[in-house]
């Protein structure tokens, strides 16, 4: 194994000494012609690409162009300290990109107050707001005012950052608020809610851990049953032998008045449970 096989090649060598010896009366149709053009001695093909020097890196020219965003650094740094943002309802819809165009990232997230302003001030904002009312105010929405704040005010990304997430806490408190009353009155009106996502995330962790209890107590007296019949030691029980310590023998007696309950122990002059 591992040696080259030159049987095809010496072909017409093997048919001449056959001729020679008597074997073959004539030669063969291929005889001349082969005798004439013998076969080529190359054995392996020729490689068809040029071999690469085992240091040298491959070339990167059609590997493709990583493609990054400003926008990406600010989302990441928002998730990362939101996590559970993503846990909330939005729409999965491919839009144009062209939301710069629609939306007014200039325009703050929340009302700001009037002491900060002026009452002329709020009043712009509201009036720009009937515009911008559908205007989605979540995560992706700090990080385009974040931006609009970094480019246009100057602001550097930590205090743009601070500045676009505080408004967005404003604006939600005061939508928790709205709900929060407008359910109030609503229940005062004798209106009926079910449960909330809360109550039933509670009532199905319940479910699954009465079901791990009957589990379990299952599982309990499985294993007490095969230990009970492997036992082969003396056929008296633990519990029925004889209690030599007086004092052991109290706290036995003491035991039976201890009730499974949250009633606890019946008051007897203070009898000690533990020695």
């Amino acid at each position: 194994m591992g040696r080259l096989d030159l049987s095809a090649q010496r072909v017409h060598k093997y048919a001449s000494q056959l001729m020679k010896a008597g074997r073959l009366r004539q030669p063969p149709p291929w005889y001349e012609t082969v005798g004439s053009v013998p076969p080529s001695a190359r054995l392996v093909r020729p490689v068809m690409q040029r071999p690469q020097k085992a240091g040298k890196k491959a070339s990167r020219l059609f590997s493709p162009v990583k493609v990054s965003y400003e926008e990406d650094r600010l989302r990441w740094e928002y998730f990362n300290d939101h996590p559970w943002e993503l846990a909330r309802p939005r729409v999965i819809l491919e839009d144009d990109g062209k939301d710069y165009q629609r939306w007014d990232w200039g325009h703050a997230l929340c009302q700001p107050e009037e002491k900060d302003v002026g009452l002329r001030g709020v009043q712009e904002w509201q009036e720009k707001q009937k515009a911008q009312a559908n205007r989605p105010i979540n995560g992706e929405a700090v990080v385009q005012r974040q931006k609009w704040l970094m480019r246009n005010v100057g602001l550097t990304e930590a205090a743009a950052y601070d500045k676009a997430r505080k408004e967005l806490y404003r604006t939600r408190h005061a939508r928790e608020i709205e709900n929060r009353v407008a359910k109030e009155e609503a229940m005062a009106y004798g209106a009926f809610f079910g449960k909330g996502p809360l109550e039933i995330g509670m009532d199905l962790e319940d479910e699954q851990y009465a079901n791990w209890l009957e589990w379990a107590k299952n599982q309990a007296m499985l294993l007490q049953a095969q230990a009970n019949s492997a036992y082969t030691g003396n056929e008296s029980d633990e519990s029925q032998t004889s209690i030599s310590d007086p004092q052991q023998e109290e706290l036995q007696l003491v035991e039976d008045d201890v009730p499974a309950s949250r009633a606890g122990q019946t008051a007897r002059g203070g009898a000690a449970v533990h020695p």
